[in-house]
């Protein structure tokens, strides 16, 4: 259980960064799930919960080259842009795929006003640690 939790803080530590006047409000990540599936030897699936604040956004990222995510719009909206797709905002009810190795352009609140949630679901390898690397700048 001890390892879930530094791996849960080691996930919102690389997938948030602290705020300047010049970037948005970060967001609230925390794994909700870690379950080894039975029926697909080394392979996992992971849940993220991510909680946007008005105004909120993640730094632009990459996952896992194993993992394949489902995202589902839990509250609010949130507009996504996957490398090679135009930016789209996405409503409560609705849900994305990240194919294995994309880059996650954007990834943020669509309000100012209201909060936003989503739910990311990752079926990866067993043997990944880290979720979320940022970009380089």
């Amino acid at each position: 259980m001890f390892t879930r939790f530094l791996m849960a803080a080691a996930i919102a530590t690389l997938s948030i960064t602290s705020a300047s006047a010049a970037e948005p409000v970060p967001g609230k990540v925390s794994l909700v799930f870690d379950r080894v599936l039975p029926n697909v030897p080394g392979k996992s699936m992971r849940g993220v919960l991510v909680e946007y604040a008005p105004g909120a956004a993640s730094p632009a990222h990459t996952h896992p080259k194993t993992a394949f995510i489902y995202a589902t719009v839990l509250e609010g909206a949130v507009r996504i842009r996957i490398e090679g797709e135009p930016e789209k905002v996405y409503k409560a009810g609705e849900n994305f795929v990240e194919e294995p190795g994309s880059f996650h352009a954007v990834s943020a609140n669509a309000s100012d006003t209201q909060p936003a949630k989503l739910l990311a679901v990752f079926v990866l390898d067993s043997s990944e640690k880290e979720l979320v690397t940022p970009a380089k700048k």
